[in-house]
């Protein structure tokens, strides 16, 4: 901090000295022809002979390097994410252009014009005959960008990441891919993008604390959305049948690697569908985005070898959660049995929690840490999905899935519910939850009740964690890392 402060300090004496001599400190009339980028991909290939009759170039970007060798020296300009060279000399830019030079800082931005050429060590460059101060830097970059205490500050102050992690830009780069591969992906096939609203007065479609705000004018206390579901399937039951949102949803509860309260999934439905539809769907999906955006299907992830290789398994909770406890799945809901299970891995959390409830409680510890590869859980119990359709053949059982990549859920679907005497009655046996204490529970809904009461057609739904599939493809440890500007306490608040 001292270092910094004194630099800061003599970079406000130079902006101080350019003013008083009459220059603008912060230009806008230089227009560069072309992005270092272009200038590589232009001049790259060319041999000496061919450089020697190319064009001259403006090009902008901010130094990053800086070798002085007296009457000549070197800068290395950062521009788009890309790294070009700049020869100055004195005799080529005159004294006012050379006095401009020596001023300069690593941080600044400058444009140059020049012509491309290559020296001995063969890297292309441009040899400046002009060169302009356009922006002064008053804070310096910091030389060394690692370590706990730096990485909480690279969440904080992300422009500064970006700068001096080319890492980081590729991270949010590939984001911006994935969320243009799953746009065209959806629309490709016949789905229309929608936009529902982020402030709700009743929110629904997870089980989710909610942030609360309030709208002044109406006098109506309003919730950031958990999740756009049930504003979807209205729009499904007024006839638009393949709808899809890229949402940003709000959830009032902790943080750890991959949650964070706010977050963005693709979520999308499809009439006449069912959830086993859209798991052929997703993996095609997911297995396009991965050869698309990341160029492979083997991606390493948290200390994992993830091969996204098609087809991924498909098997029901019931099966898998057996086959760790050493039970019969024919047996395992038996009340004795799943009782029995759920304290030898580690306890029921409280009581009177139903068979149901007891097998998720038991999938979470027994299996979920030993899903690493893609792997499709089927086959929920109705307890734990409020807005399901039951199985036809075993009603204790909705028809949903869940995809499961390296421990971690990344997609959550199922055939919807739109029975309304069924939803009615489950949206009860949530409220009777909330009065009992459970801050999770879903709220009582009429006007969905009333929505599918006009009729929504057979239909499937699913949502997936956007954040989670770019920490995938860039290796990303956190959910921070891949979001641009995650919230974080004031600094000096432990």
């Amino acid at each position: 901090m001292p270092d910094d402060h004194e630099q800061i300090v003599v970079r406000r004496r130079k902006l101080a000295a350019l003013r008083a001599q009459g220059a603008t400190a912060y230009p806008n009339d230089f227009r560069p022809d072309q992005s270092a980028a272009e200038v590589h991909a232009r001049f790259g290939g060319l041999d000496d002979l061919a450089l020697a009759d190319a064009p001259s170039v403006r090009v902008a970007g901010r130094v990053v390097a800086v070798r002085d060798f007296g009457k000549a020296g070197f800068l290395k300009v950062q521009e788009g994410g890309q790294h070009l060279q700049v020869h100055v000399r004195r005799d080529a830019l005159g004294e006012e252009g050379f006095a401009t030079y020596r001023g300069l800082d690593v941080g600044d931005i400058v444009g140059v014009v020049g012509r491309p050429f290559r020296t001995r060590t063969r890297e292309l460059t441009v040899a400046a005959d002009e060169l302009r101060l356009l922006v002064k830097a008053l804070r310096p970059l910091p030389e060394k960008w690692h370590g706990l205490q730096d990485i909480e500050a690279r969440s904080r102050q992300r422009y500064v990441d970006l700068i001096a992690n080319p890492e980081t830009r590729r991270t949010f780069e590939t984001r911006t891919a994935t969320i243009r591969f799953l746009r065209d992906f959806l629309a490709g096939r016949g789905f229309l993008e929608v936009e529902t609203p982020v402030m709700q007065p009743i929110y629904g479609g997870g089980s989710a604390r909610p942030f609360v705000t309030h709208h002044n004018t109406l006098d109506l206390d309003l919730y950031l959305r958990i999740s756009p579901e049930l504003y979807l399937k209205r729009l499904v039951v007024g006839g638009l049948e393949r709808v899809f949102e890229i949402s940003r949803n709000f959830r009032n509860e902790g943080i750890d690697s991959t949650h964070f309260p706010e977050f963005t999934i693709v979520e999308f439905y499809q009439a006449y569908a069912t959830y086993t539809d859209l798991m052929d769907l997703t993996e095609e999906m997911l297995v396009g985005l991965a050869r698309a955006v990341g160029g492979t299907l083997r991606y390493g992830w948290r200390g994992m070898d993830i091969d996204l290789t098609p087809p991924w398994p498909r098997r029901s909770m019931v099966e898998l959660v057996a086959e760790q406890a050493g039970e019969s799945p024919d047996r395992l809901l038996e009340p004795a049995v799943i009782a029995a299970v759920a304290e030898r891995s580690g306890g029921v959390e409280r009581p009177g929690m139903s068979p149901g409830e007891l097998l998720g409680l038991c999938f979470e510890r027994l299996v979920e840490p030993r899903l690493v590869q893609p792997s499709f859980v089927t086959q929920f119990p109705v307890e734990m999905s409020p807005l399901a359709r039951r199985n036809d053949r075993d009603p204790r059982f909705v028809d949903r899935f869940e995809l499961f990549i390296g421990r971690t859920e990344f997609a959550n679907a199922f055939s919807e519910l739109n029975d309304p005497e069924d939803q009615r009655a489950r949206f009860e046996a949530q409220r009777a939850a909330r009065a009992a204490g459970d801050e999770e529970a879903q709220m009582m809904d009429e006007d969905y009740v009333q929505a599918l009461e006009y009729g929504l057609p057979p239909t499937a739904g699913e949502g997936i964690g956007l954040d989670r599939v770019v920490m995938l493809l860039t290796g990303a440890p956190a959910i921070r890392d891949v979001l641009l500007f995650p919230s974080l306490r004031p600094e000096g608040r432990s």
